[in-house]
């Protein structure tokens, strides 16, 4: 009974609190490369993620929970720094991301506006042929669609990517820690 309280309390004390069975329970199963190097478990980022969800990324720790008798102070600091590589990793991998879709948002709209002051000019300063009636009938759609995508992709499809890019930040800047229960 002890032992069963003494869980309660880590659990009640630490922000997030995870109990693994194994180290492998942290990692893919199909990947078999040692701890330092192994792709962490979509199962176990999942959870992480929905135990983070709600959490305030100031003083944030990841509490592992493991009996006593598995644990092994070398995998663990391996498996630590593996942890915080992945976190780190990720949070690069999406901010270049959610960088790339702002700048593609913002060519697209600096070309639609280009195509569409092009088409100004042609009305403003060309005489009425049909090459020139052509042209202006394709700029002005074309520079509206670029300028409404490009819009788009900076306000829409840019904060797609923040739900993990805020999940990643706050596991960058967590502590980690191993217990035994």
């Amino acid at each position: 009974m002890e032992k069963k309280h003494k869980y309660h309390d880590i659990l009640n004390k630490s922000e997030i609190s995870l109990r693994v069975d194994s180290y492998n329970d942290i990692f893919s199963s199909f990947d078999p490369r040692p701890y330092s190097q192994k792709s962490l478990s979509v199962d176990f980022i999942s959870e992480t993620k929905r135990a983070a969800r709600d959490k305030t990324s100031g003083s944030l720790e990841l509490k592992l929970l493991m009996e006593k008798k598995k644990r092994n102070a070398l995998h663990e600091r391996m498996i630590k720094k593996r942890m915080r590589n992945h976190f780190k990793n990720h949070h690069e991998m999406l901010q270049k991301e959610k960088n790339s879709i702002i700048r593609r948002g913002c060519s697209f709209i600096a070309f639609g506006i280009t195509l569409m002051i092009t088409a100004t000019l042609i009305i403003f300063y060309g005489d009425q042929s049909l090459l020139l009636t052509f042209l202006v009938v394709l700029l002005e759609p074309g520079g509206w669609f670029l300028f409404w995508e490009g819009s788009n992709q900076i306000v829409f499809e840019a904060k797609k990517i923040n739900p993990d890019l805020k999940f990643y930040t706050k596991m960058m800047k967590c502590r980690i820690e191993f217990l035994s229960y």
